[in-house]
């Protein structure tokens, strides 16, 4: 079955820097593009970034452009969320998935808390 297990979520300082990562399986991940949610305490889930199938293309929420940079890795199906310059708004349960309008299950996610 299609499973997520992200990892790589931590307490850190203001301005330091995380590397999420999502490995993936039950699903052939190099055919489909893929996303990085995240969801704060009290607020929806929001889609934070996302990566075409071949990683070539990109793309960011206003709040994070400049500072996060997604990419993956189709020999090992798995994606990545490089996170610099982090701030407190940036707390939040990290979640990988695909289009969430597919339906597949949600893992886990990875806590990130930014704070001083």
């Amino acid at each position: 079955q299609v499973q997520f297990v992200e990892s790589g979520g931590d307490l850190v300082q203001p301005g330091g820097s995380l590397r999420l990562s999502c490995a993936t399986s039950g699903f052939p991940f190099k055919f489909y593009p893929m996303m990085w949610y995240r969801q704060a305490p009290g607020k929806e889930r929001e889609l934070v970034a996302s990566v075409a199938d071949t990683g070539g293309t990109t793309n960011y929420a206003d709040s994070v452009k400049g500072r996060f940079t997604i990419s993956r890795d189709n020999r090992k199906n798995t994606v990545y969320l490089q996170m610099n310059n982090l701030k407190p708004e940036d707390t939040a349960v990290y979640y990988c998935n695909a289009d969430e309008l597919i339906g597949w299950p949600w893992g886990q996610g990875t806590q990130v808390t930014v704070s001083s």
